[in-house]
């Protein structure tokens, strides 16, 4: 192995190690949020380090290496979800039609913090590939700006679908309280 090969390797290494530990726990909540199955997820995550592993070699520092992480789980995770829906009888909803399907729990059990945050990810996984990873990177902490740039959208189209989404979630949350 050439130095230069050598330096190369090493310094892709330190930025896998920089990447793992910084985004490892943003990507384990990505995986689950795309899975439920345990198998699968481990299948999913791997996928996902070994694509980061492998794309390194080609990162050059004109985005973070956060957008870039990002950016690398949002393809290796949407490729992942599509051949999964093959396999799949369940039915994905855009942002425009999830606001039809009723509420899967009964309204009382909504003060329930850990409820409340099961039905926030029983309501993303009902969404599209594409409308749940904006909804997700969101939650992550990223903006519309960030957003637009892991998944190649414009900025105004991400702002839209997450102010889309807020609304949703304000609405569901207001009609489960009334009805207690």
């Amino acid at each position: 192995m050439s130095p230069e090969s050598a330096e190369e390797l090493a310094r892709e290494r330190a930025l896998y190690d920089e990447a793992a530990e910084q985004f490892g726990g943003a990507i384990d909540r990505l995986v689950r949020s795309y899975e439920r199955d345990p198998e699968r997820q481990r299948d999913l995550r791997q996928e996902i380090h070994l694509a980061l592993w492998r794309s390194l070699a080609r990162f050059d520092g004109r985005c973070s290496l956060r957008t870039w992480t990002f950016r690398v789980a949002h393809n290796v995770g949407a490729t992942f979800i599509l051949r999964q829906r093959r396999a799949r009888t369940s039915t994905l909803f855009s942002l425009e039609e999830v606001d039809d399907i009723p509420e899967p729990h009964p309204a009382e059990d909504t003060l329930d913090r850990g409820l409340l945050v099961q039905r926030l990810y029983s309501l993303i996984e009902q969404l599209t590939p594409g409308d749940r990873e904006l909804v997700l990177l969101y939650l992550e902490g990223f903006d519309a700006a960030a957003i637009a740039e892991v998944t190649g959208r414009s900025a105004s189209n991400v702002a839209t679908k997450i102010h889309r989404i807020k609304r949703l979630i304000a609405r569901r949350a207001r009609a489960a309280e009334s009805a207690r």
